[in-house]
């Protein structure tokens, strides 16, 4: 039980540093309205449920192991992110400013999509599961469950505080709507999310 609740506590402070994820959670609760931001939230723990059924099955040992396998899921999560990145100074260009009410359910969905691809293709979620979780478990004999409960544990408190960015960036929306403020997200985000692209392609193998 100690050992859970530690696990919970450094979980908790993982999740709440900023990653990929809540810079596009932010973006698209501002830019977007907030339930492209819940659609975006949904995204990014549907790519970490990929990862905790991966490492449950050991599928995420075999990609860490793997040089190969490795190297194409870096590159595609790093060329992801530098593509959003891209896109996002591009909205700044041509002056998008979306609109919750008329957004097409098309464009909703690339809410959900883009974040689940960005956590999905991300191979360093796969090493942190390997290398985090490990070191909590007490049991041998119920280690997939552990690392079950782990995973599952850590995809909650990641929707629940995502969640709560949402709800907050919402109650300050009308100063966040502002077309200054969105050229600043986006230029801020658009940048955040390159730097994390090439941060991930040069990212080694462990």
């Amino acid at each position: 039980m100690d050992n859970y609740l530690l696990f919970l506590t450094m979980s908790l402070l993982l999740v709440i540093l900023p990653g990929p994820d809540t810079t596009l959670v932010i973006q698209s609760a501002v830019i977007s309205g907030k339930k492209n931001g819940l659609l975006t939230v949904f995204g990014s723990v549907s790519g970490v449920l990929v990862h905790t059924t991966a490492a449950v099955l050991g599928l995420s040992a075999i990609i860490v192991k793997s040089a190969l396998l490795f190297s194409i899921l870096k590159y595609i999560g790093a060329i992801y992110l530098i593509y959003l990145g891209v896109m996002s100074f591009i909205a700044i260009k041509k002056g998008n400013n979306h609109n919750e009410a008329v957004q097409p359910k098309k464009a909703q969905k690339s809410f959900f999509l883009q974040d689940f691809t960005t956590n999905a293709s991300n191979p360093k979620v796969a090493v942190f599961f390997l290398t985090f979780l490990p070191h909590f478990i007490t049991s041998k004999e119920q280690a997939l469950f552990q690392f079950l409960i782990m995973g599952l544990s850590y995809a909650l408190i990641t929707i629940l505080w995502l969640i709560l960015l949402v709800f907050l960036v919402s109650t300050i929306s009308g100063w966040l709507k502002k077309p200054a403020v969105q050229n600043m997200i986006h230029g801020c985000t658009g940048a955040v999310l390159m730097i994390f692209g090439i941060r991930l392609a040069l990212e080694k193998q462990p």
